[in-house]
């Protein structure tokens, strides 16, 4: 059976800890990392309907996209209502994993969801993620010693580019070196300049294995000083990002736009602000509480922000910036995402028993008089 430390690992894959946002607390946040994990729950928040619905269940595990714990709570108790589901799952020995804003910005996740509900093309982060650090590093080394140094470079971790290993590419040529008093050249002889046919070894390395990877290439070289370059890479593979912005493949008005937005996550009511006249080709995204998006968006070129909720001022500067802004709810530009997790869950891991919460609701309603 699968642990819950392997569907930690698949969320951390999807969904890297690196694009959470500072303040954020993400990862496997209870339980025992080598328990079972044959039931897994997905859901939006710990609540005492979605703890109750995860213990009644005989769920392992419990995929909560907001973090439990969150504010550093200094009590958990059954008698307290901002810890009473937390006490309920770890009574039945429940572990609970949140991806949180790293699943909000990772490809493929919460916004990149939306804009494909929304039928958006061209899209891209408002606020890019850094990938992480890559280098090349290229070794000029004896034939004799290609082997050797390869074998150091790749256990060191280097030479790996996307799904394969050991990668490597090498060029014949000729190397010069003039050895000083005090040298000992492992070939030809010092106090003259020397040519020698040599390999120039290339190979990807990550930042993180770079020290190893050149400490092994040094241990494994014949060469007293071995030469050796480190170039840094731009590497233009999608690595996420906050919000995200597309564009519409047709214009349309900011209202008309907006009544999609509703019928495309369900028909839920949402609430618009600007000029209902206004016309739209250019849509920002970003879920939950992201109003502070606002001024990227308008920076970006934006005509549109979707976001779950706002401030009321937010509301009135955008207006100020002549843009439309809609709200579909923190829940209803969520919890779609959450279902969708399910999916890909129950895909990675075909002999667990994955759902998303049946008993998740929104806390809020509409009450409408007559």
């Amino acid at each position: 059976m699968k642990t819950v430390s392997e569907v930690a690992a698949w969320l951390e894959g999807f969904a890297p800890s690196r694009l959470a946002e500072s303040w954020d607390n993400v990862g496997l946040l209870m339980g025992d990392p080598d328990g079972p994990a044959g039931r897994v729950m997905t859901c939006l928040t710990v609540t005492d309907e979605t703890a109750g619905e995860a213990v009644e269940e005989r769920a392992d595990l419990v995929v909560s996209h907001h973090p439990v714990l969150f504010r550093g709570e200094k009590r958990i108790r059954a008698d307290l209502p901002g810890t009473s589901p937390v006490w309920k799952l770890a009574k039945a020995g429940i572990a609970v994993a949140s991806p949180h804003t790293a699943f909000d910005s990772t490809a493929g996740g919460i916004n990149d969801g939306l804009c494909r509900r929304f039928g958006l093309v061209e899209v891209a982060p408002i606020r890019p993620a850094a990938g992480p650090a890559t280098f090349k590093v290229v070794a000029f080394t004896p034939a004799s010693d290609r082997d050797a140094v390869l074998a150091a470079a790749f256990a060191a971790g280097a030479g790996r580019i996307g799904a394969y290993e050991e990668c490597s590419f090498a060029i014949p040529g000729q190397g010069t070196f003039f050895g000083t008093e005090g040298t000992d050249p492992a070939v030809g002889r010092k106090g003259r300049r020397e040519t020698v046919e040599e390999l120039r070894l290339e190979m990807i390395c990550p930042g993180a294995r770079l020290a190893a990877t050149l400490a092994a290439i040094r241990s494994h070289h014949s060469y007293e000083e071995p030469a050796i370059d480190v170039y840094p890479l731009h590497d233009e593979r999608p690595h996420g990002g906050s919000g995200r912005i597309g564009r519409l493949e047709e214009v349309r008005g900011l209202e008309d736009f907006a009544a999609a937005v509703s019928r495309a996550l369900g028909h839920i009511p949402v609430h618009v602000a600007g000029d209902p006249a206004k016309l739209v080709r250019r849509v920002a995204v970003a879920c939950g509480a992201a109003d502070e998006f606002l001024g990227d968006a308008a920076r970006a070129g934006a005509d549109v922000l979707v976001t779950g909720e706002a401030r009321f001022h937010r509301a009135i500067e955008a207006e100020a910036l002549g843009m439309g802004l809609i709200l579909a709810g923190h829940y209803g530009t969520e919890r779609p995402a959450v279902e969708d997790l399910a999916v890909q869950l129950a895909l990675a891991f075909p002999e667990l028993i994955v759902w998303p919460s049946r008993r998740e609701r929104d806390p809020l309603r509409l009450v409408q008089t007559r």
